[in-house]
């Protein structure tokens, strides 16, 4: 995975409490890592519609999640963390990261998103404003997006 196609890096220290007996960071918290890089995309999207982005982001609900893990990060290291959103589907978005220590590529991982309409309590389709800011954000253009994903 390249940084460069990332717009959303997120700099983070490894803190004391998230490694283990051995030093080094305890798996789960790389999905911690992953939901913080997340708040900062959502940050980053939201500027000028605050209210509105964060109406749709309580919408949206996991249902996977995977990380793959090519190396460890240590206790008081610096690392990065790349965050974009990979492809669209009607209702769902796949948001794509990479977690780097410098040049090294540490961990890889996907978390899946159904927008759903509280409603009705089923998925409905991702709202033209959410996906028009992330596309408006993005670097790299998801995959789908491009081919006019139904609404």
């Amino acid at each position: 995975m390249k940084k460069e196609d990332f717009a959303c890096i997120h700099p983070m220290r490894v803190r004391w409490a998230e490694v283990d007996m051995q030093g080094v960071v305890f798996n789960a918290h790389y999905l911690m890592y992953f939901d913080t890089a997340i708040a900062e995309y959502w940050r980053a999207i939201s500027v000028g519609r605050e209210k509105e982005i964060a109406d749709l982001y309580m919408r949206l609900y996991v249902v996977k999640a995977t990380v793959e893990y090519h190396g460890s990060a240590h206790y008081d290291e610096m690392i990065e963390v790349g965050c974009r959103v990979a492809r669209f589907g009607r209702s769902s978005m796949t948001f794509q990261f990479a977690i780097w220590r410098g040049a090294e590529h540490l961990i890889s991982g996907e978390i899946v998103y159904v927008h759903a309409a509280p409603e009705e309590k089923k998925s409905a389709p991702i709202p033209d404003m959410l996906r028009d800011a992330v596309l408006g954000y993005e670097r790299t253009v998801p995959d789908a997006a491009a081919a006019g994903v139904p609404r």
